[in-house]
């Protein structure tokens, strides 16, 4: 049986809830259109459920589910940023990517190479993980289509590091190993609300050294979300930017439900309204990580999650012209 779903200048939207409720029909991003749906794709939602590299809580493999079962509420148009992000452009879920949970370096490749088919059919491509092990081989795809890119970085922590247990590739090493690769733009890369101890000032250093520059998360009471918004635009410029949001850059108490909790985050507001500021950008792609269901309660972290995705969208949907 085909669902009524709302259709724009020949786009598929969603399914219509005044017709299908809510807590029915397939539990899609935000109930849109799968790919096999569609023919022509703007932006693919694409799952990656890897969580092998995690270094304490795991279960974020069950994250992309989570998200998209709390994403349902999700509607048409966004006032705050004044778009309808899926009328302006064909968004669809990709589903998941079946990587394997017991090698990573095997897994790396798969999600690379999944990368690299999806970005050949669709435009952009948002990310649902899975730990911050996938930013790897996602900019690696990244990389090959745009050159080395500008990341931005929303996080507690600076994911810097060189190895765990010996292990050169974690959820706390993707960018070290991304600058390395040369897959970024060291120039104008940096990172949004990190916080907590670190081993050493060296992790600092190093962190710079890489190409980072740092916004914490003890900075931003005074800079606010617009204070935020321009630090990233100096730093970026106009070069083409990778977004990468592990849910841990908010506070536990609004996002529970993560592998690494550090206390003193960003309020959910506070970072949709510097995403909101990314329409402004040259986005080509992002990823939203971390979300670890087993430790969230009442869907609070997987609906901060989907309304990041949302506010991704709505930052690449195009906008109207002024006259």
């Amino acid at each position: 049986m085909s669902l009524p779903r709302i259709l724009n200048d020949g786009r598929v939207g969603q399914i219509d809830a005044t017709q299908v409720p809510r807590f029915a029909g397939p539990a899609t991003f935000a109930r849109l259109p799968r790919i096999d749906e569609v023919s022509d794709v703007d932006v693919a939602v694409m799952g990656v459920p890897f969580d092998a590299g995690v270094s304490y809580r795991p279960g974020a493999r069950f994250g992309p589910a989570h998200v998209r079962e709390s994403s349902r509420l999700l509607r048409p148009y966004n006032p705050a940023a004044d778009v309808s992000p899926f009328a302006s452009q064909q968004v669809v879920d990709a589903g998941d990517l079946a990587v394997n949970p017991f090698d990573i370096e095997a897994a790396i490749g798969q999600i690379e190479a999944g990368a690299r088919a999806m970005l050949e059919r669709a435009g952009r491509l948002v990310s649902i993980g899975g730990d911050h092990t996938i930013a790897l081989p996602l900019l690696r795809a990244m990389a090959a289509k745009h050159g080395p890119v500008a990341v931005v970085h929303f996080d507690a922590h600076l994911d810097t590091w060189d190895t765990y247990f010996g292990a050169a590739h974690t959820h706390g090493t993707p960018f070290r190993r991304a600058s390395e690769e040369g897959l970024i733009d060291t120039s104008g890369c940096m990172h949004v609300g990190t916080r907590g101890p670190l081993y050493s000032t060296q992790d600092l250093a190093d962190d710079r050294e890489l190409g980072f520059h740092v916004v914490p998360s003890v900075e931003i009471d005074d800079l606010g979300a617009r204070g935020i918004a321009e630090r990233i635009r100096e730093r970026v410029a106009d070069r083409p930017v990778y977004l990468s949001i592990d849910i841990d850059v908010l506070d536990p108490a609004f996002a529970p439900g993560t592998g690494t909790p550090e206390a003193g985050g960003m309020t959910s507001r506070e970072l949709l309204a510097v995403l909101r500021t990314f329409s402004e950008l040259n986005l080509v792609g992002a990823d939203v990580v971390e979300v670890s269901p087993a430790y969230d309660h009442a869907e609070i972290t997987g609906i901060a999650a989907a309304h990041t995705v949302y506010e991704i969208l709505s930052a690449l949907a195009p906008r109207k012209e002024q006259p």
